[in-house]
């Protein structure tokens, strides 16, 4: 099974369905982990209903933080900000679907990290946006 999960992960990488940016978003956040210099930078367009129609995400870094990226948009899309304020590091393990060390679980949480600090209008984010 992780093998499959693992072939995800490379196809999301190498051919990435979100990636790109929005015009006329209006969520838009950026951050980087410090720690291997993966960046990210997230655009949504929320409607009046608070429900994500339309997202994109851009930056660098390794497989496992664009994958996840990449992963995460996908599932957010059609749903209220609300539920996804609620996304835990579970659901973001769950869409990759294999086991993590400490330093790639940063890299794969950086985008929920980056999702969430972009919705909540944060001027800097932190890991708590992430813990379960």
């Amino acid at each position: 099974m992780d093998d499959l999960y693992r072939e995800i992960i490379v196809d999301r990488y190498k051919n990435p369905r979100f990636k790109g940016t929005i015009q006329g978003g209006n969520v838009n956040f950026e951050d980087e982990n410090p720690l291997c210099g993966d960046q990210i930078r997230i655009d949504l367009k929320v409607d009046e209903f608070g429900t994500i129609v339309e997202a994109a995400y851009d930056g660098h870094g390794c497989a496992i933080s664009q994958a996840s990226a990449d992963l995460l948009l996908e599932s957010v899309i059609g749903k209220n900000v609300e539920i996804v304020k609620k996304m835990t590091k579970q659901d973001i393990l769950d869409m990759l679907g294999i086991e993590l060390g400490p330093v790639r679980l940063k890299c794969a949480l950086l985008p929920l990290k980056v999702i969430k600090a972009g919705i909540y209008g944060l001027k800097a984010a932190d890991d708590s946006l992430v813990d379960d």
